[in-house]
């Protein structure tokens, strides 16, 4: 069935939902999320729910609400990175992310990276979409090609009908069917392939050391590309970007933090979504393993920073049912 005519998706009968209650469920599923009413005291035509299906997590999220934003002070309190693939299932959505600004229509999807501010624009207008939760680092460290965030797909663009099919067969689809973990893969290797990234915003990157704002964009594609390298570090980074290492320092402090421990958490997170997925295959691997895989030459600082971050132990976490716990 065409996920645009789900009926336990779009065309109901929305309630009004309390803003409190509403910004507290999308918190819960999204993260730090600041939620705006057009008057003070609104409720919220709409709701946040949470889908799980075929392993992976989806956020429903409807409203009327005067705009969505989400800041550096947000972002450095999650400790979950994702991209959020956005289908817009009912109305219409303004988006403001990495610099650049779209309005996303019915069937039309987008990229949305969750280390970037984002601003969602409703303007008391109601909207509804679906959000698929794709785990970050896998997504760039898994990839041999150049994806874009912040790139509206159109509703008749073919990879756009491609990635609603294929959500619709997740919808369907139980975790502990045989098929999953490939039709996850195949979900991952579609969205990159759908975004894959054009000349025009290639050529652009090489423009962004021109601020810190813009510059620390720069950094963070860089890690993101270059993660798992043992020569990835501050040094590299400067010299990569033509600015000294002071200035890079400097950009970090700016945002409450140091170019090591980016890395490090970057690195853990990473190190994270190894461990979550070899809980679904038997003899896949080791925790060493995924620790050196992952950038981590000393195992013992790993399984220390590891609990720090995560407050359970690399082996806890593998043996769990369960993902570790939202860090807010």
């Amino acid at each position: 069935m065409d996920l645009l005519q789900n009926r336990s998706l779009v065309d109901r009968a929305w309630s009004p939902t309390p803003y409190d209650q509403w910004s507290d469920d999308l918190h819960n599923i999204c993260g730090n999320f600041n939620a705006h009413t057009m008057q003070r005291g609104d409720k919220v035509t709409g709701t946040a729910s949470r889908i799980d299906v075929c392993g992976m997590e989806f956020a429903h999220v409807s409203n009327d609400l005067d705009y969505v934003h989400r800041g550096w002070d947000d972002i450095r309190r999650d400790a979950h990175e994702h991209l959020f693939l956005i289908l817009q299932l009912e109305g219409a959505c303004g988006v403001e992310h990495s610099g650049q600004q779209n309005i996303l229509d019915v069937g039309e999807c987008i990229l949305v990276d969750s280390t970037r501010p984002t601003t969602f624009y409703f303007r008391g207008h109601f909207s509804n979409h679906l959000s698929l939760h794709l785990p970050r680092q896998l997504m760039y460290s898994g990839s041999k090609v150049d994806f874009d965030v912040a790139r509206k797909l159109a509703a008749d663009d073919p990879m756009t009908m491609m990635l609603r099919a294929l959500i619709a067969k997740m919808m369907t689809t139980p975790e502990s069917e045989a098929a999953s973990p490939h039709l996850r893969q195949l979900m991952f290797d579609t969205t990159r392939q759908a975004f894959l990234s054009t000349d025009i915003q290639t050529a652009s990157l090489t423009s962004l050391h021109d601020s810190a704002g813009r510059r620390m964009q720069m950094v963070d594609i860089l890690i993101d590309k270059h993660l798992t390298e043992s020569d990835l570090s501050a040094k590299w980074l400067a010299t990569r970007l033509g600015v000294s290492i002071r200035t890079l320092q400097q950009d970090f402090q700016g945002l409450g933090m140091t170019c090591t421990t980016v890395i490090r958490d970057k690195r853990l997170r990473f190190a994270r979504e190894k461990i979550e997925q070899l809980k679904e295959q038997r003899h896949a691997g080791t925790i060493a393993e995924v620790a050196y895989s992952a950038g981590f030459n000393d195992i013992s600082y790993f399984n220390r920073s590891f609990k720090e971050l995560f407050d359970c132990a690399p082996s806890e976490l593998l043996r769990a049912g369960e993902a570790v716990p939202r860090m807010v």
